[in-house]
């Protein structure tokens, strides 16, 4: 099968890439960014040796671009992790949001309704995120989310993300598209752009500087290693049913602070380095992922224990200073 990974340079696409080339010899797998800020080729430059790869410069957002690479490589299978994905830029400007997460979906979309009289894709999947069920209590341990709860974003991110999932669902039932989406908790692991949580206080303990933490550090987040979601995304492409939506998660739920001081201690750094800042507008309180659907129907559940998980991520930034001399050498402004 020949695969278009949009978004492949960026942290879950650039996994997913990882391990599906070397996994799937037999498939073709054809990488599309457009290297925006967090899209970063160094993330899967090492790929290019393979047979079975080849990178596209491109962008989701231009449908005559998306378009042509669809004629030229008549794929069979589109996987969808191009997103701009961090809440607080989405805060501040939600249009980006809006054009990438979801216009650029549509025309993905688009493109696969026209190529049908040309030839057909076999399936389209959406990776999506548990952050389009909204949130839940601090104080109600016994609630998770499963694929029927309601969709109440709270975030310009989450609403664009939202609003592509329901695009994704309406092409299906409209014109038949065969589409599955995947809605995972928080991510960690390799390739991590270092502004969200785990790889910013990684990088900020490293260089002895302040650590920012919203509000009492009290929200809670799933944590899913990066690796144990791409299997999911892999099994729900392969074996998942049509029109279905699968939640993967980390059965890892943690409070922000637990998982600061926990980076803090294996590094062998002073909790003097935490600085309590004024909390994030509409910030969610917890996130919990019910994933019994894929674990039934596919046989799924995650492997990697987050205090194992977190050690190897620590090991792997502290391994690949190279890659974050480039990062620096190009990254603008990070805010938490």
């Amino acid at each position: 099968m020949k695969f278009l990974v949009t978004g492949g340079a960026g942290f879950i696409g650039s996994n997913f890439l990882h391990y599906m080339v070397r996994k799937y010899p037999e498939d073709y797998f054809v990488c599309v960014d457009s290297l925006t800020y967090a899209g970063n080729y160094d993330n899967i430059v090492t790929l290019e040796t393979y047979d079975n790869f080849k990178f596209v410069y491109g962008d989701i957002r231009n449908a005559d671009e998306i378009n042509s690479l669809f004629l030229r490589e008549k794929f069979d299978v589109v996987v969808n992790f191009a997103a701009e994905t961090h809440v607080d830029t989405s805060i501040k400007n939600p249009n980006a949001f809006l054009e990438t997460n979801v216009l650029g979906t549509v025309n993905l979309l688009n493109s696969v309704k026209k190529m049908e009289t040309i030839y057909k894709v076999k399936r389209f999947h959406q990776v999506s995120t548990d952050e389009v069920y909204g949130d839940l209590p601090l104080d109600r341990t016994d609630l998770s989310f499963d694929e029927n709860s309601p969709l109440h974003p709270s975030s310009p991110y989450s609403a664009s993300k939202t609003s592509a999932d329901l695009f994704v669902l309406a092409y299906a039932r409209t014109y038949k598209i065969p589409v599955t989406i995947s809605r995972c908790s928080n991510n960690y692991g390799a390739y991590q752009f270092p502004e969200k949580l785990i790889p910013l206080t990684i990088l900020r303990a490293l260089n002895n500087e302040k650590i920012p933490i919203y509000g009492n550090g009290k929200n809670v987040r799933d944590w899913i290693h990066v690796k144990d979601h791409n299997i999911g995304v892999d099994m729900i492409i392969r074996h998942g049913k049509n029109g279905e939506v699968y939640n993967l998660g980390g059965n890892s739920e943690k409070e922000n602070i637990e998982v600061v001081k926990s980076i803090l201690k294996i590094l062998n750094k002073s909790e003097d380095l935490i600085e309590y800042v004024s909390d994030r507008k509409g910030h969610d309180l917890r996130y919990s992922m019910n994933y019994n659907k894929a674990k039934m129907m596919l046989g799924w559940e995650p492997k990697i224990d987050f205090k194992a998980g977190l050690k190897e991520t620590i090991n792997w930034y502290l391994n690949n200073k190279k890659w974050l001399e480039n990062l620096e050498n190009r990254k603008s402004d990070i805010n938490v």
